[in-house]
């Protein structure tokens, strides 16, 4: 695959990575529409999405995964919707991927790998950073919000790690797409009493299902395979830079002088990791 191609289609990944945290922020805030409700219209949307573009490709075998990981895929989608009807676009997005990283960067670590000094240097940044945006104060987030991200990134986290190294990743997310519908719905259903929607929001619930996830998803599996490891990790680090950006001029929001200096620290930590050498399990 070309080069321009590889990054123009990593450009468009990361744009709708972030398009997913400004879709909800601003559904969730300027529209009707209810968490779970946007949970179970994202999660359909994209599992339509996914599924078409696998039949597309006249894979024989059709969507594959598995109801763990489509459990996680969940989680990390309710969670997700719930804490942004309190934080920023840009808070959300650094939560979430703080939360993402340490947790592959702990498993990581369980399983036997040891960092270098640099590595080492980074992790204790980035948490650092996490620990200082999170600290009591009139600019930080409402803990529960808070809370809800940082688990819907540890169940990104979790879902990430169960997805490494598949074969054929835009076939298995189609699968756990599907898979997590049914759980979403059930959400939905337990909280039917506080269900609402209207044409926005549902509007923006099917734009975050089907093209920040579903068309996402199946994009930056295409990108992946054109490449490295430390280049994929790398360029994610301009996810909650974009939705810090598209919050202030689509959404109107304050960048604050603590999330400026922990944001420096969490990606500038994260960065130091991922741009190590890796180190051998001991």
């Amino acid at each position: 695959m070309p080069q321009k191609q590889i990054a123009l289609l990593t450009a468009l990944a990361m744009i709708a990575f972030a398009g997913n945290s400004l879709l909800c922020r601003v559904a969730l805030v300027h529209t009707g529409i209810d968490a779970a409700t946007f949970t179970s219209i994202r999660l359909l949307a994209g599992a339509l999405v996914l599924w078409l573009i696998v039949s597309v490709k006249r894979d024989r075998a059709g969507p594959a995964g598995s109801w763990t990981s489509a459990f996680a895929l969940f989680a990390y989608a309710a969670c997700f919707s719930f804490a942004y009807v309190s934080l920023s676009a840009a808070t959300g997005a650094l939560l979430l991927f703080g939360a993402v990283q340490t947790t592959m960067i702990g498993f990581g670590l369980w399983k036997g790998e040891r960092l270098r000094g640099q590595q080492l240097a980074g992790l204790m940044l980035a948490v650092a950073g996490l620990l200082g945006l999170l600290l009591p104060g009139l600019s930080a987030p409402p803990p529960a919000a808070a809370a809800l991200m940082l688990s819907a990134g540890v169940a990104w986290g979790v879902y990430s790690l169960r997805a490494k190294g598949a074969a054929d990743p835009t076939r298995i997310t189609a699968g756990n797409f599907v898979r997590a519908v049914p759980f979403a719905i059930a959400l939905s259903a337990v909280m039917v009493a506080r269900h609402s929607g209207d044409a926005a929001g549902i509007g923006l619930a099917i734009a975050s299902g089907a093209l920040a996830s579903g068309v996402g998803y199946a994009v930056w599996y295409t990108a992946l395979r054109g490449l490295n490891a430390t280049t994929a990790a790398t360029v994610q680090l301009s996810v909650p830079v974009l939705a810090a950006f598209g919050g202030i001029i689509f959404l109107g929001e304050a960048i604050t002088l603590r999330l400026l200096l922990t944001s420096i620290a969490i990606l500038g930590g994260i960065a130091l990791i991922t741009l190590a050498p890796r180190s051998a399990k001991a």
